[in-house]
């Protein structure tokens, strides 16, 4: 699948998590791009979400390419919330890639992979009530803001979360 947008230049695909994702994620470990995510993580950590990646079965992480360059990541995977199954999404543009409106075209098609007949009807992002950036990424796609929730990420650390859904069509 492949996006236009005459609000950001490029040709922007999701592309299967591959071993080329290593690098993206510890491209992305950084403070700044964790800062709402519970910090920076060892290389063991990276090593293994990494491998949790490659063995997605239900659901998928992308790898967005950006003209052929690996500009960050974008997936979803089940999750039950408030007894119902939905897909929750993640996504990260890296830094020399930002501001240019990838996150949001990024999330659009991650969703439109999401969708399919008998899978989850919603897509739900849990960002920090204070990662201004990432919730206006969830409103530019579109997405329902139901309120503030309190979301368990990492595991173990609670998280002031807004929680944003988007219906997903197949």
């Amino acid at each position: 699948m492949t996006t236009h947008s005459p609000a950001a230049s490029g040709s922007l695909t999701l592309a299967p998590w591959s071993a080329r994702g290593l690098d993206v994620l510890h491209r992305q470990n950084t403070p700044e791009l964790t800062e709402h995510l519970g910090g920076v993580e060892s290389t063991e950590r990276i090593r293994l979400r990494h491998e949790r990646y490659l063995a997605m079965t239900d659901g998928r992480m992308f790898l967005l390419m950006l003209d052929g360059e690996a500009a960050g990541s974008v997936g979803y995977w089940p999750h039950t919330w408030q007894g119902q199954e939905v897909y929750e999404t993640g996504y990260a543009v890296l830094p020399e890639y930002q501001g240019r409106g990838l996150a949001v075209r990024a999330l659009l098609l991650c969703a439109r992979r999401a969708g399919h007949p008998g899978g989850p009807a919603w897509l739900h992002a849990f960002p920090s009530v204070r990662h201004d950036a990432s919730n206006a990424v969830c409103r530019r796609a579109g997405f329902e803001l139901l309120g503030e929730v309190d979301f368990e990420y990492p595991p173990g650390r609670r998280l002031r979360s807004h929680n944003w859904r988007l219906a997903l069509t197949v």
